[in-house]
């Protein structure tokens, strides 16, 4: 147990640590160009509404909340980002020390969580992830206050943070669904369940919800189908290749040492016989046991599983005092090491590596001369076949230039259609060999600094039917 004095001193040096991490994340936010995937959800924060075609509208909510602070630039788009990971780590803090008391379990967690390289490059990009992995966390910090101070009235605040994440990512029907069951499986659960709060808790949470059930109906279920139909068929050889892949890299993205730590706080879970044990395996393995049967029919996508790590955060901080003191220290420092490695990749390409195999470089590198150059043929309209070039297009074009989405998902944003553009010919970019190109008008290469990313070609592209303009 550490004394009083240290541990105000403890916390006072976490403090400023997490300070200092979320002003250096705030920084790089600023530096970093936009992913396409953070293109795309800024132009859904131009027009807000309460569903698109892949996911609910609070990652679009948080980024027009940053742009009116700080514009349509880098920084103003993610700018929530830094701060939600910071106030996500309160609430992991929170959680363990309302768990695990007298321990000073929350600065363990909370340690752990940032040292992971998912939560460290989520806390500079701006995906659904990032509101997801907020309230999800204040979910668990509610149940945790729940849990420690008995007053039922914080079932309000738990299904408060369960609509705002179910707002925020379809898979937060998993938090719901393992809160659930919890409520059903352990003594605790259901002694509460005898009384009016849960189903407040739960009232709250479908009404909050409620506006993008509303916009669901009116869209044909576009969204939910879109989610719901990822399963492929099963090829029992792809699916080992998608399981390793799925193990590999959440080794990866946590880095090795801390994801034992979760393994063993998982074993040791489930050997427990409480009430709060049996909380946080079903935070846990409710979710794992989705993306494990997923990876049986297609790849599991790297970020999917971040939800699984708020609660084995909080499993792993409960760890006995000799697991932590011998591992604690060399997890941290492996952690936080590899993503300040990640960090100075993204930033300043750090590693000599050859742009066309450089992650990052493939992701965020050039678009802002591409889409000038591309500008220069002062062509009515600018179009991709895929929607991660189209939004990269739409913000970094200069002003005036048309982009316009042919794809089917972008009808479902709720602005006007272009009438405009049918029989105009515009410029279409596609890196796609199997596009047909009837008229080629050459190629185009997307550079980094350290040479070429990608090569695109270019063909006339003549509107035939209504298509969507994007601002």
């Amino acid at each position: 147990m550490i004394e009083p004095a240290r541990a105000r001193e403890t916390h006072g040096i976490w403090l400023l640590t997490l300070l200092g991490l979320t002003a250096l994340r705030l920084i790089l936010a600023g530096i970093i160009p936009l992913a396409p995937d953070e293109a795309y959800y800024w132009l859904w924060s131009q027009h807000l509404q309460a569903g698109y075609y892949d996911h609910p509208p609070m990652v679009a909510l948080f980024i027009r909340a940053g742009t009116l602070l700080a514009g349509s630039t880098s920084f103003g788009i993610r700018l929530s980002a830094p701060l939600s990971a910071a106030s996500g780590s309160y609430f992991i803090w929170r959680a363990a020390e309302d768990f695990c008391p007298d321990r000073h379990a929350g600065l363990i967690a909370a340690g752990l969580f940032n040292a992971t390289l998912i939560a460290g490059a989520g806390a500079i990009l701006i995906t659904p992830d990032t509101p997801l992995l907020l309230f999800w966390s204040a979910a668990i910090a509610a149940t945790g206050r729940l849990w420690a101070t008995r007053d039922r009235r914080w079932w309000l605040a738990i299904g408060g943070a369960v609509g705002c994440a179910l707002l925020s990512k379809y898979t937060a029907v998993l938090l719901a669904a393992a809160l659930g069951l919890w409520l059903f499986t352990s003594s605790e659960g259901r002694r509460q369940l005898k009384t009016p709060w849960p189903w407040a808790g739960l009232t709250l949470a479908l009404a909050i919800f409620a506006p993008n059930l509303e916009w669901n109906q009116a869209h044909h279920w576009v969204s939910y189908l879109k989610q719901g139909g990822r399963v492929a068929q099963f090829d029992p050889s792809r699916a080992a290749q998608f399981f390793g892949e799925l193990i590999l890299g959440q080794i990866g993205l946590v880095t090795p040492i801390i994801f034992c730590l979760f393994t063993y706080a998982i074993w040791r879970l489930c050997r427990a016989r409480n009430a709060v044990a049996q909380l946080l395996l079903w935070l846990t393995l409710l979710p794992a046991a989705v993306f494990l049967e997923h990876a049986c029919f297609d790849r599991v996508q790297p970020n999917w599983p971040a939800i699984i790590y708020p609660g084995t955060c909080i499993a792993a901080a409960c760890l006995p005092a000799a697991t932590l003191g011998t591992w604690l220290k060399p997890a941290l420092a492996l952690g936080f090491g590899a993503t300040l490695l990640v960090y100075a990749q993204s930033a300043a390409a750090l590693f000599p590596l050859p742009p066309s195999r450089d992650p990052t470089a493939l992701q965020l590198a050039g678009w802002n001369a591409f889409s000038t150059q591309l500008a220069l043929y002062q062509a009515p309209f600018l179009t991709s076949d895929d929607y991660a070039t189209t939004a990269e297009l739409a913000f970094h074009a200069p002003q005036g230039t048309v982009v316009a989405g042919f794809d089917p998902r972008w009808q479902y944003f709720s602005f006007p259609a272009s009438t405009t553009l049918a029989g105009k010919s515009g410029i279409l970019v596609t890196r796609r060999a199997g596009t047909a190109c009837p008229i080629p008008l050459g190629t185009l290469t997307r550079n980094s600094s350290r040479g070429p990313v990608k090569t695109y070609r270019l063909c006339s592209f003549i509107a035939t039917s209504q298509g969507s303009l994007l601002p």
